[in-house]
């Protein structure tokens, strides 16, 4: 007896095998990705981490000063020593030839009891040199002489004033300014202006 045909099963055996094919290239996709992903895991263990690009440099914290080596470091000036000042020699005094020519006619003038002569003789000569002390120190020996000591006083201390840097002639400065003083009995005053004769130039 012929078997029989059925027209149902002819239907579901292409579904069936399509169904199969389906479940296997699934199975093979599956395996595929569970490969590729064991493939990594292992690549990683061995080679590492992958390399990342080159870092920034710190960056220094805020706050904290940080020296520019393009600036360098201003130095302090060496101080420049300074040389001790020499002992400075004393100052000379001395006559012009026209004064000294008045200077001699005045004490000649001033033997013979001319106190007058003398003492406009020697204004001569102060008005060719006012700022030597010896034509002053010349005039008060006139004035002491003929008895006016306050006058000779006054040219003594104005001899000392103008005889700054030359010891001996503001000895002999302050000497007429004791024997002024002394003329005029004022002994305690005449002793002092000795001593201070005798500090700069004792005799």
């Amino acid at each position: 007896m012929a078997a029989r045909h059925d027209p149902a099963l002819s239907t579901v055996a292409p579904i069936c095998r399509a169904a199969r094919y389906h479940s296997r290239m699934t199975l093979l996709r599956t395996c595929l990705i569970v490969v590729t992903a064991s493939l990594l895991t292992a690549c990683q263990s061995l080679f590492g981490p992958p390399v990342s690009g080159p870092s920034a440099p710190p960056q220094p914290q805020s706050g904290t000063a940080q020296p520019s080596p393009q600036t360098p470091t201003p130095q302090q000036p060496v101080p420049t020593p300074v040389p001790p000042n020499p002992q400075q020699a004393p100052k000379d005094f001395h006559l012009s030839a026209a004064s000294a020519a008045l200077v001699k006619q005045a004490r000649t003038q001033s033997v013979k009891g001319e106190f007058p002569a003398a003492t406009a003789t020697l204004e001569r000569a102060l008005r060719i040199e006012p700022g030597n002390p010896l034509v002053w120190l010349e005039l008060g020996q006139v004035h002491l002489s003929a008895q006016n000591a306050p006058q000779a006083e006054s040219m003594g201390r104005k001899a000392v004033a103008l005889a700054t840097g030359n010891p001996s002639v503001v000895a002999s400065g302050w000497r007429l300014i004791g024997d002024a003083l002394r003329a005029r009995g004022r002994d305690l005053d005449a002793t002092e202006a000795y001593q201070r004769a005798n500090s700069f130039s004792p005799r």
